[in-house]
């Protein structure tokens, strides 16, 4: 009994999955014939012409080179304590890819200047 119960429900969301798929794809389609076209991930369209002002003081990397090059054997809690960082978190993020170019290596729990 429970079973019947069970599979009746499953039919009826299989169903309705299908009438929502098919749906789906006659709005797609109205809006391909619209001229527009599917929104992928990624960024929001935003205001789209307006540009963006930089960051004072240079990227994030180039200000880490900067303070480990002052400050050589400097961790990461205090590299962003002098960035004045609220989530120093993202030069985990950061200092990986300075590795790889070269401006900078780790030795132990320090960065030094490449």
């Amino acid at each position: 009994m429970a079973s019947d119960t069970v599979d009746k429900a499953r039919a009826l969301l299989e169903q309705r999955r299908d009438e929502l798929n098919q749906e789906l794809r006659q709005i797609e389609k109205a809006i391909s014939g619209l001229g527009g076209r599917k929104r992928g991930p990624g960024r929001s369209r935003g205001s789209g012409g307006a540009k963006r002002r930089g960051r004072r003081g240079g990227t994030r990397a180039d200000q880490a080179v900067k303070l480990i090059t002052e400050n050589p054997g400097i961790g990461v809690s205090d590299l962003g304590r002098k960035m004045k960082m609220k989530a120093p978190n993202y030069l985990y993020r950061v200092l990986p890819d300075l590795q790889k170019e070269g401006r900078i290596k780790k030795k132990g729990q320090g960065f030094y200047p490449g």
